[in-house]
């Protein structure tokens, strides 16, 4: 097979260009276009077990509303990701992160009030004080005493946003479970410590755990997409693991490198030794910047499951 020109026009689409992509030889855009395939393929598979995970940091960003579409659309059965998603969801749906830079003066910034996430400014009071009112009107929805399931919290959050623009808001809406192994990493899982002691309001890991075994133990066929890597990416390896050979298709989309061994960076193949990925799966890895690949794929998929 010959490299390929990429010949664009006014009439080139999201699919039309990934497809080219995919001849194009060099360097990332075909593995772009392969995970298009293994994504529609998956997608179109009744009988398939879809997951996605991704990190917090990217809900703080506008790429939650790619996210977001393909939840409405259903095109996930589960989600995995952090405390971080959960923080930044309340907060951009509560108030507004602004754009930024990366080459900020950042004790000049802290003057001011402002955090810095990368290129994304977040208001002091759009952030911590947020984020404590609206657990604190979620605790108040419960009993004292009362034991809940992370994934019930998530929905439960999801609903009282009540905001379309809020991806756990869409879950609870499509009842997609939302599971957070590192909850109480961030805002959130803090503040459900601090308020909730009192009150003895417990988080029920193992409800949890009992959905996810059911999940992978029922599932024919297994496939992820893996947006950055940290606990989200290998909370959903380790699970994929049981009922099966791990995933059969795979698809990760990552800045991470392997060369210091690190599971963010881990490559599908290495999963394998695991057992965490099936030997006989199909499997990608895009080496790029989810705000950049996610976009294009998703609408790509979009319009190749609409023809």
């Amino acid at each position: 097979m010959f490299v390929e020109d990429i010949r664009l026009g006014k009439d080139v689409g999201a699919a039309e260009l990934v497809e080219m992509m995919g001849r194009m030889g060099g360097f990332m855009g075909p593995h772009l276009a392969r995970a298009l395939e293994l994504l529609e393929e998956a997608v179109r598979d009744r009988e398939c077990l879809k997951a996605v995970s991704f990190t917090g940091n990217l809900v703080a960003t506008g790429l939650r509303g790619v996210l977001n579409e393909l939840l409405r659309r259903r095109f996930f059965d589960l989600v995995i990701t952090t405390c971080g998603a959960l923080d930044h969801d309340i907060a951009r749906t509560r108030s507004g992160y602004r754009q930024g830079s990366f080459d900020a003066d950042d004790v000049e910034l802290s003057e001011k009030g402002v955090h810095r996430l990368g290129n994304v400014y977040i208001e002091v009071e759009s952030y911590g004080p947020t984020i404590e009112r609206e657990v604190r009107r979620l605790l108040d929805s419960y009993k004292d005493g009362e034991s809940i399931p992370p994934h019930k919290l998530c929905w439960d959050l999801g609903k009282q946003l009540d905001s379309e623009d809020s991806f756990l808001h869409i879950c609870w809406r499509n009842k997609i479970p939302v599971f957070v192994p590192g909850l109480i990493d961030g805002a959130v899982g803090y503040q459900l410590w601090l308020q909730g002691r009192s009150r003895n309001i417990r988080i029920d890991f193992v409800k949890d755990m009992d959905l996810m075994n059911e999940l992978m133990w029922g599932a024919k066929k297994k496939a992820g997409l893996i947006l950055g890597g940290g606990i989200s990416k290998h909370h959903l390896l380790w699970w994929a693991q049981f009922g099966g050979e791990g995933l059969d298709i795979a698809i990760y989309i990552s800045t991470a490198d392997e060369y210091d061994g690190s599971l963010s960076g881990a490559r599908p193949r290495e999963a394998i030794t695991w057992h965490k990925v099936s030997p006989k799966s199909r499997h990608v890895f895009v080496k790029t910047d989810a705000t950049i690949a996610l976009p294009l794929l998703a609408l790509a998929l979009i319009q190749r499951l609409e023809t």
